[in-house]
């Protein structure tokens, strides 16, 4: 009985020790709040293990986690007293943690906001490091992801984590895993491991828990990281990612909008669901931060109504706004175009206050946002000058300086400083085409506004000029990359390019052809098409891999494929066959493009003279137009009005050339507001050609100047010869009426469609005269446009008479008497042929 007592006792005693060893652990994982977690420690001090200490950690940041943003008290935290504690005893005990524990410390002081710098992170750092092989690939996401918020994604140490990824990818079967290292490495892979990524993670997608969307988010984020526009995944990551909508708050959904707008990735579904759940939230938005986010994404989508309520709505909160959100706020003005003068001046009086907390780069966004909403305080743009200038003449990074340069040179500046120009010749050698394009934009505005320039033609800007040049053709020569030469080249336009560089570039993508794969081909057709350069080897090679590898190119990229050969008008080698192709291949996802892209890719069939019966009648029925309607209340006003334009193209080529189809024309009052609003100019050519016609004609009244024809076609001059081929006289004479600014003035007649009926044998006649626009570059090949009008005209049963600008121009015409001997060769000659 005493040894019963006795054994009793004994284990008592060893169960008492026990609680006593895991009460300040028990203690530490009921905590609620900071202070409690701080009152354990400081009791504790000298008995807190390493145990206790990573719990502690661990604690304080789940704590701060689970509060708002704004209600978040980190750095009380950081401050305090036994939190220092905490991370003396975190460094004394970094030999004593093992592997998951030293990198949930290192993360959770990170998420703290401990100084990179501090020396517990730095050892944190160092032992991970030593450790890094044995880690297991879930905790070496999350070391990567502490290294990336320590700016480290190009250092050693994290190409030692890529390695890791390359060799052990096909042991990942975690999603979240994955995408986190995808997101970490980004600025290291190589284009073999950015495929293998890829490919991993699209299967992964198709495995992972359903109710995570964070993990497809990654990966849009990786692929805007890579600058890699991977349909395939975008949709699947856009479809799992359209499920989460309605749960989805402002903050989220604006960060997803944003990658997407980066990627130039639209998704018709995703963009209507987003706004019907930010409208949604409008109610619930009330504090600065969740309002900011919803009003930069809602505000370009939203209508006139709820804009003028988001409006109402910043202004309310505009004095708690932050500088960053009063920037953010600023940029959307500028984007939806605000004329709400109250709203604008507020938030500029906001950004003035805080200008000393910008960056380089968020002054710059200020300048430019507050100059495109034509902001009236000279004061404060004096300021920003004075800034940007400061910034510039301190600035090493070549984009920064091309940044500076860009927004100083929308800026009224009396004379150039000698210090901008330093600083550009000093970083032109290392830019980039883009870079090299800006700088070329910002030089000629300041040629313009200096009068100086007129009396120093040797000048500062000559000699800047020289070096741009220079650079251009340099980096041309040494280009050995296609895929490299392309990015570059993806947002270089204007005359600088066109007049230096152009015909060079076309040289060195010609030494290219090689490297044209299914890959890339789609954005250099797109380069050709935007440059408006015929050029057959790159068009035939183009029109090569793309039937060899059709089966591997995504459907969407049909668009941009099929656009140099319809607006150029080129037939490669076997044209028939390629756009047999095409139409095979999109024609199964027809229900699957966006419908803003499904108008456009008609539009350029039609440009080609092809119409697939399955494409017209997707586009219209009553289900369709209905989509489109809505989809474009959603897109910039310039891919709005360009929609809408191509639509009514689309419809008018649709009812003259297959009128089997039975199309209906529901465009009508479209053309005649377009046309009364756009009250089209007339240049000094075409009112030279009008004079010289009626000389021609035998009188005014033979002629129709600006003559507005069925399906709202508007033909320069339109006259009528008889059986005998001579001009017929209108009942009643139609002067050109041209303002002083060359503007054409629609009287009644001209809005009318003007078909009288002709006498027997008659034969209606348009002259058009084509302007430099209508040919290819440097040269005379008519683009696909003015074909398709010519078809159109004659369908309409006029005979077509064209005056090329390159003929009407040349030195043969340089007469009166040559003018008028050219004008009866073109129109009797042409009509008895």
């Amino acid at each position: 009985m005493f040894r019963l007592r006795s054994v009793n006792s004994c284990l008592c005693r060893h169960l008492h020790c026990g609680l006593n060893r895991d009460q300040v652990l028990e203690q530490l994982r009921v905590c609620s709040g900071e202070d409690r977690v701080f009152e354990v420690v400081g009791k504790n001090k000298t008995k807190l293990t390493v145990n206790h200490v990573g719990c502690a950690v661990g604690m304080l940041w789940q704590i701060q986690r689970e509060k708002p943003q704004m209600l978040r008290t980190v750095e009380l935290i950081k401050n305090h007293p036994q939190f220092l504690t905490l991370q003396v005893l975190a460094e004394n005990k970094i030999a004593q943690m093992d592997d998951v524990m030293l990198v949930d410390i290192l993360y959770n002081v990170l998420r703290l906001s401990v100084d990179p710098h501090d020396s517990l992170v730095q050892q944190l750092v160092s032992e991970a490091w030593l450790r890094i092989d044995r880690l297991p690939m879930s905790t070496l996401s999350k070391f990567a992801i502490c290294l990336s918020d320590q700016h480290l994604q190009q250092s050693p140490l994290m190409g030692h984590i890529t390695d890791i990824l390359h060799r052990k990818l096909s042991s990942i079967d975690d999603a979240r895993v994955l995408t986190t290292l995808m997101i970490s490495v980004s600025s290291l892979v190589s284009p073999c491991l950015r495929d293998a990524l890829i490919s991993r993670a699209d299967h992964l997608l198709d495995t992972m828990d359903s109710s995570k969307c964070n993990s497809p988010r990654r990966v849009v984020q990786f692929l805007r990281s890579v600058k890699y526009n991977h349909r395939p995944l975008l949709e699947k990551c856009s479809q799992i990612l359209l499920q989460y909508v309605p749960s989805l708050d402002a903050e989220n959904i604006s960060i997803i909008m944003g990658l997407y707008q980066s990627l130039h990735f639209n998704n018709c579904d995703f963009r209507l669901a987003a706004k019907q759940r930010l409208i949604e939230l409008i109610d619930s938005s009330t504090d600065p931060f969740s309002f900011t986010k919803l009003f930069v994404t809602l505000g370009p989508m939203a209508s006139p109504e709820i804009r003028e309520g988001l409006e109402s709505t910043a202004l309310l909160l505009a004095d708690e706004l932050s500088a960053q959100q009063a920037l953010a706020v600023a940029e959307v003005l500028e984007e939806i175009q605000c004329r709400n003068l109250s709203l604008i001046n507020k938030i500029a009086s906001i950004i003035q206050k805080n200008l000393h907390v910008y960056k380089p780069v968020e002054v710059a966004r200020i300048t430019q946002a507050l100059f495109l909403l034509h902001h009236q305080n000279p004061e404060l743009f004096t300021k920003l000058r004075n800034i940007l200038f400061n910034l510039l003449q301190a600035s090493v990074f070549p984009y920064e300086v091309t940044m500076l340069t860009r927004v100083l040179s929308m800026l009224p500046c009396p004379r150039l400083d000698e210090g901008v120009i330093s600083r550009v010749d000093a970083v032109m050698s290392q830019c980039n085409f883009s870079d090299l394009n800006t700088f070329a934009l910002a030089i000629a505005k300041w040629v313009r506004h200096d009068p100086s320039y007129r009396h120093n033609t040797p000048s500062k800007y000559g000699r800047l000029l020289q070096t741009l040049n220079r650079c251009g053709h340099e980096r041309l020569h040494t280009a050995e990359r296609l895929d490299l030469l392309l990015e570059e080249l993806k947002h270089v336009s204007g005359e600088w390019f066109e007049e230096m560089l152009l015909e060079d570039t076309m040289v060195t993508l010609q030494r290219m052809v090689d490297q044209i794969s299914w890959t890339n081909a789609p954005e250099l057709a797109l380069f050709l098409t935007r440059t408006n350069h015929l050029c057959p080897p790159l068009m035939d090679r183009i029109a090569s891999v793309t039937m060899k590898d059709i089966d591997k190119i995504h459907y969407s990229a049909t668009y941009a494929l099929l656009l140099p050969f319809a607006v150029l008008d080129y037939d490669p080698p076997g044209a028939d066959d390629l756009y047999d192709v095409f139409i095979q291949h999109l024609t199964p996802h027809i229900s699957s493009f966006d419908p803003h892209l499904l108008v456009l890719l008609g539009y350029t069939l039609a440009l080609a003279d092809c119409f697939p019966e399955e494409l017209v009648r997707g586009i219209f029925n009553i289900d369709f137009l209905g989509k489109l309607d809505a989809q474009l209340e959603t897109l910039s006003h310039t891919l709005n009005m360009r929609t809408r334009l191509r639509l009514m193209q689309l419809n008018r080529a649709v009812c003259l050339e297959c009128p089997e189809f039975q199309v209906p024309w529901f465009h009508e009052r479209y053309c005649q507001l377009s046309q009364r609003k756009g009250n089209g100019s007339v240049n000094p050519v075409q009112q030279q050609i009008h004079k010289i016609l009626g000389e021609v004609l035998g009188g005014v009244n033979c002629a129709r100047a600006a003559v507005a024809t069925p399906y709202f076609y508007t033909v320069d001059f339109e006259c009528v010869l008889d059986r005998h081929h001579q001009p017929v006289a209108y009942s009643e004479t139609s002067p050109l009426q041209i303002s002083d600014g060359g503007k054409v003035h629609w009287g009644a007649s001209s809005l009318e469609k003007v078909q009288n009926e002709l006498p027997p044998g008659a034969q209606r006649v348009a002259v058009d005269f084509l302007d430099s626009k209508s040919f290819c570059k440097t040269s005379h090949h008519m683009k696909g446009e003015a074909a398709m009008r010519k078809r159109h005209l004659e369908i309409l049963g006029y005979h077509v008479v064209e005056i090329p600008h390159f003929e009407w121009n040349s030195m043969e015409l340089s007469t009166q008497d040559a003018w008028k001997e050219y004008l009866k060769r073109k129109i009797f000659a042409e009509v008895s042929s």
